[in-house]
């Protein structure tokens, strides 16, 4: 399982304070101001265009801003990624390994970055309104780094929430989430953001 497909799940959000009439921008806008954590439930959808696979997981995500998260994925097979601030540590217990990198040379370009802390939306995403689709307000991302594995990113808001992220990446993959049980701004435990690896893990450098 490639570790940039769980960045992605820092798009779990919402805002109490969204109004209808409001393009999915201004929704954007209004999410991001005084965001510090979040909790969310999530369903997830990986569609591979060339072969027709479509796999299902399903799992639940924390935010804690700035820099850190935890995205868990349930089931048979658990594996979950934290960052920390530092390091993006992918742990896959049932093989008892544990991939790293630099949480930095990761979230530069993606859309990760801009959920972990303040940035210039513009600056790092192209930047695009289309409109209504499905009975929601969608707005398109498109990083401007070169060296982005996503191709563009879409947001679709639901009256106050942020109910729908679908990606699609350089391999011709998209990648669908659905969010529920929201909770903003709830307390969470540091413990949660921090991770050692245990005695006989393998630790991979990707």
């Amino acid at each position: 399982m490639k570790l940039h497909r769980f960045l992605l799940l820092l798009l779990l959000l919402c805002s109490g304070s969204l109004l209808a009439e409001d393009g999915a921008r201004a929704h954007l806008d209004r999410f991001l101001d005084g965001l510090k954590t979040l909790r969310a439930e999530f369903a997830q959808e990986v569609i591979d265009t060339e072969t027709n696979q479509v796999s299902h997981s399903n799992g639940v995500f924390y935010l804690s801003r700035p820099d850190r998260f935890r995205w868990v994925y349930e089931g048979d097979y658990p594996r979950y990624i934290i960052a920390d601030g530092t390091t993006i540590w992918l742990v896959e217990e049932d093989l008892e390994q544990v991939s790293q990198r630099s949480q930095k040379a990761v979230l530069e370009g993606t859309p990760a970055g801009l959920f972990a802390r303040k940035l210039d939306l513009d600056k790092e995403f192209e930047v695009q309104e289309i409109g209504q689709r499905m009975g929601l307000s969608w707005l398109r991302l498109r990083p401007r780094s070169e060296d982005s594995q996503f191709e563009q990113i879409l947001l679709a808001f639901e009256g106050d929430k942020l109910s729908r992220m679908e990606m699609a990446d350089r391999l011709g993959q998209v990648t669908r989430f659905d969010f529920f049980k929201i909770q903003r701004n709830p307390p969470l435990q540091d413990a949660l953001f921090h991770f050692v690896p245990p005695p006989g893990y393998d630790i991979l450098d990707q």
